[in-house]
């Protein structure tokens, strides 16, 4: 019964075979009932070990100068060598001035596969454009994540 009906529980199954006149306990027909396996849904360190060649992160850090300005770094890390492939320094980033950077990151036509950010507003419509023309998609980390 449960390989014909699937979506039966055992509580269903002891039911229908009373109905037969078969009298047996829920733990057995639990015992002996066909499991159908799922494969597992991929998790997040799977995604990892499988596209680290193809994903790069981006992000902006702060840095306080002597004269009590902000600066904003913008880092771009490659995951596969753990290195920077690029950064630079501005003291007012924008949307047009990150999408310059990414093009910067990555000239001829070496634009990864997968970039990695945070949800900053300074991420706005001309970067995701930029992005998009490179053939990159987007990941984005959860909302509200350190």
């Amino acid at each position: 019964m449960s390989r014909v009906n699937p979506s039966w529980g055992s509580p269903r199954i002891v039911g229908e075979l009373a109905k037969l006149g078969i009298q047996v306990a829920k733990a057995t027909v639990e015992k002996y009932m066909v499991r159908l396996r799922k494969p597992p849904s991929p998790t997040w360190r799977a995604f990892l070990e499988n596209h680290v060649k193809d994903l790069v992160s981006v992000d902006f850090f702060v840095v306080p100068t002597v004269a009590f300005k902000i600066l904003f770094v913008f880092v771009v890390l490659a995951h596969h060598r753990h290195r920077v492939v690029h950064f630079n320094i501005t003291e007012h980033p924008t949307a047009h001035w990150t999408a310059q950077q990414i093009s910067e990151a990555f000239p001829w036509e070496t634009a990864p596969r997968f970039l990695l950010r945070d949800r900053d507003g300074v991420y706005g419509p001309v970067f995701k454009d930029r992005i998009e023309s490179l053939g990159v998609e987007e990941i984005l980390t959860a909302p509200r994540s350190p």
